[in-house]
């Protein structure tokens, strides 16, 4: 426990301030900087995993859909992002492990979510949904998983581009499916580090 210049006292993972009389706002701005403060200083830092998973096997996804190249694009993003929060080895493999995590896209749909007066889609909304799990070699057990992860994005229309097909818009625009899976990663690492 330790307590600062305000009058705040922190307590674990919560503060605790002294009320003051005539100080009203300056006490609501004080807690309000704490609590924001202590929100920082938590994301990201706990975790629900057992403490003996040091390894996760990130074997490649799984791609039922016709988009190129998706699968390796996914992995390679997912694994970034767990290796970015520096907590855990990452291998590509499902054996020597202590966790496994699997993935398997099954949709990629693309359909127009906006259109100009010339009646052309102007933006697109792409929606993915996979399934995805988490598995404690050890025990044996899934420590968590979505059968169903829906993620959408929108993108913006190049002019003259009326694509509804996946793979054709993700050939024509090659930086939107760089964006939907780095967001796809950070979304999926997230919820399994943090348990939400």
């Amino acid at each position: 426990m330790t307590e600062d210049t305000e009058g705040c006292t922190e307590e674990s993972e919560w503060f605790t301030c002294k009320a003051r009389s005539g100080d009203g706002i300056n006490q609501s701005r004080r807690l309000l900087n704490s609590s924001v403060s202590l929100l920082f200083r938590s994301s990201g830092r706990g975790s629900f995993l057992p403490a003996y998973i040091r390894t996760i096997g990130i074997p490649t996804f799984t791609n039922r859909t016709t988009v190129f190249n998706l699968e390796t694009q996914l992995t390679q993003k997912v694994r970034a992002e767990f290796i970015g929060r520096g907590k855990y080895q990452v291998l590509p493999q499902n054996t020597g492990i202590d966790a496994l995590l699997t993935g398997e896209v099954s949709s990629v749909t693309i359909v127009p979510a906006s259109f100009n007066t010339q009646q052309l889609a102007s933006r697109y909304a792409i929606t993915m949904t996979a399934r995805i799990e988490l598995r404690d070699m050890r025990e044996n057990k899934v420590l968590w998983e979505n059968p169903s992860v829906m993620f959408r994005q929108e993108y913006e229309a190049t002019s003259g581009r009326t694509a509804t097909d996946p793979n054709a818009f993700f050939q024509q625009d090659t930086t939107s499916l760089e964006r939907m899976s780095t967001e796809f990663a950070r979304t999926i690492v997230s919820a399994i580090l943090e348990a939400f």
